[in-house]
């Protein structure tokens, strides 16, 4: 197993900097959370699968989405859950999405997901968020999760065979050019659960990879 990493200033100052200087894309103007959060080729087929499946519970779930970013995803989501907990690091960020995103049903809270008590909830999503983190912040991240029934993770991985879980330092960049991914069931992390479930996989062009989502009953 590789050594794990120690980082050399704050997740959350990191995650400043990166929408600082806009090195996710977007606008001088506005919050972007990247092309994998907009490439209608990836979040489509996302959005018709998750949707499928909070709509199977009849809109009874609360639902808490960890990493929420600029909303471009979880916009789609809340009036199919009871409640929906919309999560991210940055302070800057989720006032910007408190005064653009406005349902009886929809919070939103600024926390280290790492650091902090995670909110109750039945469900977690968590999308392309645990490839931008150390080991050991995803650890921590993982010890909470058993608070929870279900998980719907949502990674960035290699094509083909690749080593789990190699440890990064955390921030913009992802495990994939080490060709390596995370998969909460395999060491460090060790997820228990009762049953997963495969969902959307989209294969991205030029030999990037491909965006897997798995659904964890726990």
């Amino acid at each position: 197993m590789a050594k794990r990493i120690k980082k050399p200033w704050p997740t959350k100052a990191v995650m400043h900097q990166i929408y600082d200087l806009k090195l996710w894309g977007g606008n001088e103007f506005d919050f972007y959370s990247g092309q994998g959060s907009h490439d209608s080729k990836v979040i489509t087929p996302y959005l018709n699968d998750v949707i499928t499946f909070l709509k199977s519970h009849n809109t009874s779930l609360v639902v808490c989405d960890l990493g929420c970013g600029d909303f471009n995803i979880g916009k789609h989501f809340t009036k199919y859950t009871k409640k929906y907990i919309a999560v991210d690091i940055v302070e800057k960020l989720i006032e910007r999405n408190k005064a653009l995103f406005k349902e009886e049903n929809l919070e939103f809270q600024c926390l280290n997901i790492a650091k902090d008590e995670l909110p109750e909830a039945d469900c977690i999503i968590i999308r392309q968020v645990l490839q931008h983190l150390s080991n050991d912040e995803i650890l921590n991240i993982v010890k909470k999760l058993n608070n929870y029934k279900y998980i719907i993770l949502t990674e960035h991985l290699p094509t083909g065979d690749f080593i789990t879980n190699k440890d990064i330092i955390s921030g913009q960049g992802i495990r994939l050019k080490q060709n390596s991914g995370v998969d909460l069931s395999e060491t460090p992390f060790n997820l228990k659960f009762k049953e997963e479930k495969t969902g959307i996989e989209t294969v991205l062009d030029n030999n990037k990879g491909s965006i897997k989502t798995i659904l964890y009953t726990l």
